[in-house]
Parts: structure tokens; sequence; C-alpha cells
């Protein structure tokens, strides 16, 4: 026998209204009542009709998540923590790599209120103009600096980030660092910044190490944009004859595994993806239910400086 909203309704006790609530998401609805429907639910094995829900709602249930590329590990791992999080919420993600593709950002964006009731976009540089037309789109963004373009925003606290990354500096006894690639430290201090380019990975890391050392005398520690950047780092060192931490200290961005098992391994800022995500995907449905009306909001996460002991070296002791 077909299982219907009505046996569903009936089983919990409620009216059918109650149960598209429930199913829904909708806000403010008792803690009870939703728990009533959803052993409903589960009792009867009642499967809610996607194609009939949409067109009640005037919503797919599907948020794009707009994301430059995957193969940079620590965007790999904040989408991979936004899908959760939005399926955690009844919700379906759709990943859109985009390539640095203006066009194809350009379409992903027109699909606003059509294909994607909202979208996340991370670590995007540039947007598009968000007009009123379409879903809402919340920005996440774990290396970027601040954005202006009228969007809600959940980053990463670089200014915390910056201020850890000196106070450990301190602490080792290190006066001359060198910025590897944008990071925490740009624009922040007299810290000199070797530019990567479009190149952000292991191999521009290594090249980077070795200009930053001929270019500034003295320079006494490196803080690369990512831990990548920091692991190819490290290699261009060692090829240089330079010891870390002893001679020239580095410390990554993104607390990626790898960073434990690198010789001598990696002191890192964690960008707290898991929080960042929950943020994000927090902000959003509360846009998306109309809970927060008017401009857009701004949260920043705390990070944490993951420090490694064979980096301190014997400026630390």
């Amino acid at each position: 026998m077909r299982v219907t909203m009505r046996d569903v309704a009936a089983r919990a006790g409620v009216s059918l209204k109650t149960v598209s609530r429930v199913v829904n998401r909708e806000p403010h609805i008792r803690p009870e009542t939703q728990e009533a429907v959803n052993a409903a639910i589960g009792d009867l094995g009642w499967t809610p009709n996607s194609s009939a829900r949409s067109l009640r709602t005037g919503r797919t249930g599907v948020i794009g998540i707009v994301v430059t590329e995957l193969r940079r590990p620590l965007l790999a791992a904040l989408v991979e923590t936004l899908v959760t999080e939005v399926n955690a919420r009844g919700l379906n993600a759709a990943v859109e790599p985009v390539h640095d593709d203006a066009d194809r950002l350009a379409q992903v964006w027109s699909q606003r209120g059509d294909t994607f009731d909202a979208l996340l976009a991370v670590d995007l540089p540039h947007l598009p103009e968000v007009g009123p037309d379409g879903g809402p789109v919340v920005r996440v963004d774990v290396t970027q600096a601040s954005a202006t373009d009228g969007c809600d925003r959940v980053s990463t606290d670089l200014a915390q980030a910056a201020d850890l990354i000196e106070r450990h500096l301190s602490v080792m006894g290190r006066s001359h660092p060198v910025q590897v690639g944008a990071g925490p430290l740009t624009g922040r201090t007299a810290a000199p910044v070797v530019e990567l380019g479009d190149d952000v990975g292991r191999t521009a890391g290594y090249r980077a190490a070795q200009r930053a050392v001929v270019a500034n005398p003295g320079v006494d520690a490196l803080v690369c944009c990512t831990d990548e950047v920091a692991l190819g780092a490290l290699a261009g060192l060692h090829a240089a004859g330079l010891t870390v931490p002893d001679q020239v200290a580095v410390i990554g961005f993104g607390a990626l595994d790898d960073g434990w098992f690198a010789t001598p391994s990696l002191t890192t800022i964690d960008p707290e993806p898991r929080a960042l995500a929950r943020s994000a995907v927090d902000l959003l449905a509360r846009r998306l239910s109309g809970e927060v009306a008017g401009g857009p909001e701004e949260v920043r996460v705390p990070v944490t400086l993951i420090r490694r002991e064979s980096t301190l070296g014997a400026g630390a002791r």
C-alpha cells in the first residue's frame, strides 16, 4: 500500500500543513512536533515527493557551491564539509568548479532562483553583481581578504591569524619574516611579499622560497599562503642548504595532514573549515527562511595555530 502525507499526519497526530512545514524545514516549529513527524516518517518509510514539493514552494532544494577548483586540498576539504552541512539540512548540494572562467561563473550565476535556491561562493576573488532577483549568495572565504560586493560573508579571521603568527615568531626570536603568496601578513607589517601568480602549489613554494632568501638577506621566517606552498618551501630551503627551523622557520596555512609527515613537521594555521561551513550554511538557511532580512551580514571564524614541536628550534626553547 502506498504511504501518503495524510498517513504521516495521522500517525503523528498533526495536520497535513504541519507535516509539510516540517518536511520543508520551515522555522518556528516546536521540537516535539518535529520529532513526532520525523518519527512517523521513519516508521512508515514515507519519502517526500521532491517534484511536488518544488511546485508548492517554488524551490528546488538545491544549493550551488561555486569554487574555482578542487585540486587545492584546502578548498576541496572546505567544499566537502559544506556539502555535508547542506545535506544535514535536508537539501542537496551541486558543486560547480568554474576554473577562473568568467563565462562559466556567469552561467552558474544566471541559474540563481531557477536551478539553485541559493549559492555558496567559495574563496572567489570576484563575483558578478548580486541583484534583487534570484536566491541569496553567501561568500565563504578561507584565504581571501575582505570583499565589498554586498554579499553575506563568512570568512576566516585573517587578522587573528596574523596576530597568532606574529606572537609565534616573536617567541622564536624571528624578526625578518617574508610572506610567500598573499596571506595573513600581506599589508599587515613591513614583511616583504614574494608573489606566486596563479600557481599556489608545491612547485611554486619551492621556487618562491629560493627567491625569498636571495632577495631578502637575513630572512629568518617564511609565512606561506597555503600548506602546499609551505611544503614546497621546505624542499626549496633544503635544496638551498638552509636548515629548518634553525635558520629559517616555515609556517603554513590550512592544517593539512601532510604537514605532520614533513621533515621537519610543519607549523600551520588551522582555518577551521568545519566552523566555516557550519556558519555559512546556517546563515544561508536563515536567509532562505526569511529569518534574516536587510543588508549583508559578516561572520568571522576564529583560527588556531598548530605548533608542531619539530619546528620550534633552539630559539623557542
